[in-house]
């Protein structure tokens, strides 16, 4: 009997009751589903994939038509579901600090609009403001004629916004080069910077030679290049404007969604983190001389970001899954495209459903080891 009550015999032999379980399980289910598709006669295997799609879409970021294949389609399906993710990750984590900060702003009026953003964006659901966005504010946008200049050829109008489509020509890959060494050049820096301030206490305000620096190098080099980036501008043609980018008012409805509906939780998070750092750091920083922007630049937010930043890493997260409701308006991301029309093409559900979702678990992965690693970086080390 004193084996029943040893913990290393009860650690082992539970762990392999659970996992004798798991794999019986997983055994009935693929037999029983084998099964169903032998008597009902359902084809399986990935041939289809070369098959041809016969099915446009609206927007490919690579060139594709109806003669394409399924394989090309899934291809256009990930890439217009990055698209709208990265957008969605950036515009949602930069107007969440802003908001974040602001809900915590002496100034009564800015702390309200801030708490009012959250409290009414936070509590509806995101598909209906996608729904809201798109048939409403954009369907109500004048049509191309009467369209709306913002600035030099960038047009907005209910077909969509369109900017200039930049053109590199012979060259350009030398500019590219030159921005990244500009990049590493201005990181260096700080790193000589820092390591002067532990050793002397001399703090070194490198703010405007970054500035210069990431924009001058790019620059000259552009210019003895011999300038080779153009533009192909949007121009009307007919009852619509042809050529350069058009952003078209699928797209806009669902970034713009994603952006401001998962702000709120990151405004949320900032605003937790903030208020986690103890009040004698506060108070130290003003002590010290620092004013209220040096104070949050230098000692509130560093510490506050690492509070905040595992709520953001899973907003991020939910930026990319919740891109799947673009298939209410219609943007062909991967849900709408493989998930929806290519299923109904194809009726091959387990593959197609097996492959959307391995895509999601690969971009959450990935995006949740990059964010991680920062965390991992940003943590106070411990003696």
């Amino acid at each position: 009997m004193s084996i029943i009550y040893n913990k290393t015999f009860r650690a082992i032999f539970f762990q392999f009751v659970i996992v004798t379980l798991l794999v019986i399980g997983l055994w009935f289910m693929f037999t029983n589903l084998y099964i169903n598709i032998e008597a009902r006669g359902i084809k399986t295997g990935f041939s289809f994939l070369n098959e041809r799609a016969g099915f446009d879409i609206s927007e490919s970021p690579i060139a594709y038509n109806a003669n394409s294949s399924f394989l090309d389609s899934f291809i256009v399906g990930i890439a217009n579901t990055l698209y709208v993710s990265i957008f969605g990750i950036v515009f949602s984590t930069i107007l969440g600090v802003i908001i974040g900060i602001a809900r915590l702003s002496k100034i009564f009026l800015v702390s309200k609009l801030a708490s009012t953003y959250i409290e009414v964006f936070r509590n509806t659901p995101l598909l209906l403001q996608i729904l809201f966005w798109y048939n409403v504010v954009l369907v109500a946008l004048p049509n191309p004629k009467q369209s709306i200049q913002l600035g030099a050829d960038m047009i907005l109008n209910n077909r969509g916004f369109s900017v200039p489509r930049p053109i590199m020509e012979e060259g350009f890959s030398f500019v590219i080069i030159a921005f990244f060494a500009s990049i590493a050049l201005v990181v260096y820096l700080s790193k000589v910077a820092k390591r002067k301030f532990e050793k002397t206490g001399v703090n070194t305000f490198l703010l405007p030679w970054n500035i210069l620096i990431l924009f001058s190098i790019p620059l000259l080099v552009y210019v003895i290049a011999g300038n080779p980036l153009s533009f192909d501008d949007p121009v009307l043609q007919g009852f619509n404007y042809k050529g350069g980018m058009t952003y078209t008012p699928e797209f806009l409805a669902l970034a713009f969604s994603l952006s401001i509906y998962t702000a709120t939780f990151t405004a949320e998070a900032v605003r937790s983190g903030i208020e986690a750092v103890d009040i004698g750091q506060k108070e130290a920083s003003s002590d010290l001389g620092l004013s209220a922007y040096q104070s949050l630049k230098l000692v509130i937010l560093p510490q506050a970001i690492r509070i905040a930043l595992p709520p953001i890493i899973s907003q991020c997260l939910n930026v990319v899954k919740n891109s799947s409701l673009a298939a209410a308006v219609g943007y062909p991301e991967l849900v709408t495209i493989f998930s929806g029309t290519a299923l109904n093409q194809t009726g091959q559900a387990i593959e197609i459903i097996l492959m959307t979702m391995s895509v999601y678990l690969c971009i959450s992965l990935i995006i949740s080891l990059v964010l991680n690693y920062v965390n991992k970086k940003l943590e106070i080390k411990g003696r």
